[in-house]
């Protein structure tokens, strides 16, 4: 199941751009059976996919936003562009800024030339 994804979840996609991998998303879409939520939506996600580069700005500030519109026990997916590709995010500032947003990374995955680091709310773990 590409990134732990279920038929049932609700899926918010953020910052999305030309660059990014569209047959993860739709692999996503496929899924879910249904479109992925936009930045703006006001549902309660069970996944939030932020799309990140390191020309993005602050990714604290963009992982604590992502932290608002997730259930209880959901989870984010940062999706960065692999290792020597334009903005490219070094795992130790991944991980440095999990901490400071109130997360913890619980599994990492290689999506084409795209990382996936899944993180989760500090105590638990999914």
């Amino acid at each position: 199941m590409l990134l732990g994804v279920e038929p049932d979840h609700i899926v918010q996609e953020v910052g999305w751009d030309e660059d990014c991998d569209t047959d993860i998303s739709e692999a996503v879409e496929d899924v879910i059976g249904e479109a992925l939520l936009e930045e703006d939506t006001d549902e309660i996600c069970d996944i939030v996919l932020l799309w990140w580069r390191e020309e993005d700005g602050d990714l604290v500030d963009g992982l604590v936003d992502s932290i608002r519109p997730i259930a209880e026990n959901g989870r984010i997916w940062l999706l960065t562009p692999g290792a020597g590709r334009p903005g490219h995010v070094e795992p130790g500032l991944i991980a440095e800024s999990a901490q400071l947003a109130g997360l913890v990374q619980t599994s990492a995955e290689r999506l084409g030339t795209w990382q996936g680091s899944c993180l989760v709310q500090s105590g638990k773990k999914r």
